[in-house]
């Protein structure tokens, strides 16, 4: 009798890597911003993206150690130039300038550690979103998260309005020892509120903040953010969406107004101004009735609420303008005396523009140290990073806009206007996190629109 053995193939490393998915799945960037009020609320918060980055990088690595390309962004030499600039600049960390508070460089570490791992999560967060396929995670499906972004911090506005004093104790919050939770660097993390309440216009009163943390934050993205909500709304077909889209838009006027954030009022002037420039010399006049008739209903909103009031109660009061051109002479001070690096991270100053007394009290409430590179993203790279690093950075996302200029699509503009709308920022604005990761993905969805060469219209509408 014999025996017949069945044949055991083998396969070979080669067979293996081609039976192997190496598709990038989206869960990664579509967790990021779908859950971002369930990470907010778990005290995870921004912490959310290096804790993504960790399967994204291994994703990108998998794929590419099996033989599918790693492609990268156009002008992405700038970016490295810029983070090895940063990585650097950590050798001045022990440098005390002029009238800072000394202190020694294991003391400033853990920040720039932190800001490093930011600046490296949000590299991986580029990689990925630009390396994902239309089948992996469309343009359009990309757009409306992103446009959920923006309803997401309209809602956040009118939660900072209506109970400005609503805050709880998240679970992550609850797990870490006292001593390290009541820290204000940590807490501003993991502890979730609604607005912060400041004395700006006589009175303390609250200014819309979440999910972002700080009114600024919150008002830098409302400008990053609100071309998505228009090319989504003008990419569906369905007229609930449509709908819904301009009634978030009439609503969030009110949460833009009382967050009393001149930068956002001039950064949303900037964006209009620059998407209708685009549209008019595309020879689409329309853009102009439309900037007529927005015009129109801010003017309306204002006139007809108390708004109008709050606005002028606002300009009439500069509170922060003299702080912020003592902290502008400050890093150009340290700039030039370290034009090259920098100094590695931020130094806060000996008291303020008032006295040097080290610490408010209440005869000077604006006696306190204020920080040196916290009052705008260009005066943080200058003072922190150096001629070098700020050349990395400006010269990435300035490439980008150069690249892309001729991308007339939807997504085209919008991206564009983002990254318009980052440079006028960061004269005022930081851009850590949360900006610069909207400010990555509009970079992706610019760089995947120009591979792809095509424009996203109405009539391709899928639900998903």
């Amino acid at each position: 009798m014999t025996t017949v053995v069945p044949a055991i193939t083998i396969a070979g490393p080669a067979q293996h890597r081609a039976s192997r998915d190496l598709s990038l799945p989206s869960w990664p960037v579509a967790g990021i911003l779908l859950l971002y009020p369930l990470w907010w609320a778990l005290g995870l918060g921004v912490l959310i993206f290096p804790l993504m980055a960790v399967p994204m990088l291994f994703l990108l690595v998998r794929r590419r150690t099996a033989g599918r390309p790693l492609h990268l962004p156009p002008g992405f030499a700038w970016w490295i130039i810029f983070l090895v600039a940063a990585v650097v600049s950590i050798a001045a960390l022990g440098a005390d300038p002029a009238q800072t508070v000394v202190e020694r460089a294991a003391g400033r570490l853990p920040a720039v550690l932190y800001k490093l791992s930011m600046y490296g999560s949000l590299t991986v967060l580029l990689l990925y979103a630009g390396n994902l396929t239309e089948q992996e995670l469309s343009r359009r499906r990309l757009v409306r998260l992103l446009a959920g972004m923006f309803v997401l911090t309209v809602l956040g506005g009118l939660l900072g309005m209506v109970a400005g004093n609503f805050e709880f104790t998240s679970p992550v919050e609850w797990l870490l020892p006292p001593g390290i939770r009541n820290k204000g660097f940590i807490r501003s993390l993991v502890h979730p509120y609604a607005a912060q309440i400041m004395d700006i216009v006589g009175g303390e009163k609250p200014r819309p903040a979440a999910p972002w943390g700080y009114t600024n934050t919150w008002g830098n993205n409302f400008c990053l953010l609100v071309s998505w909500l228009l090319v989504a709304a003008a990419a569906t077909r369905s007229r609930a969406r449509k709908n819904l889209a301009w009634l978030c838009l009439l609503a969030s006027i009110a949460p833009a107004v009382v967050s009393l954030n001149r930068g956002l009022w001039i950064g949303l002037g900037v964006v209009v101004l620059y998407v209708s420039a685009r549209y008019v010399l595309a020879g689409k006049l329309w853009i102009l009735g439309v900037l007529a008739l927005a015009t129109a209903t801010i003017w309306l909103a204002l006139v007809a609420t108390p708004l109008g009031g709050t606005v002028q109660a606002r300009l009439d009061n500069g509170k922060s303008n003299g702080v912020r051109s003592f902290l502008i002479e400050r890093a150009m001070d340290g700039f030039t005396e370290s034009p090259v690096i920098g100094y590695g991270g931020t130094r806060n100053t000996l008291g303020g523009r008032n006295s040097i007394t080290v610490g408010e009290s209440s005869e000077c409430e604006r006696c306190g140290n204020f920080t040196v590179g916290g009052n705008g993203q260009l005066w943080q790279l200058l003072y922190a990073n150096g001629a070098v690093g700020t050349a990395g950075y400006l010269g990435f996302f300035g490439y980008g806009l150069w690249r892309f200029r001729r991308d007339r699509s939807a997504i085209g503009v919008a991206g564009s206007a983002a990254l318009v709308s980052s440079f006028s920022a960061m004269l005022w604005y930081n851009s850590l996190v949360t900006p610069l990761a909207f400010m990555v993905l509009a970079y992706a969805l610019l760089w995947r629109n120009w591979i792809e060469g095509t424009r996203i219209e109405p009539s391709q509408d899928r639900s998903r």
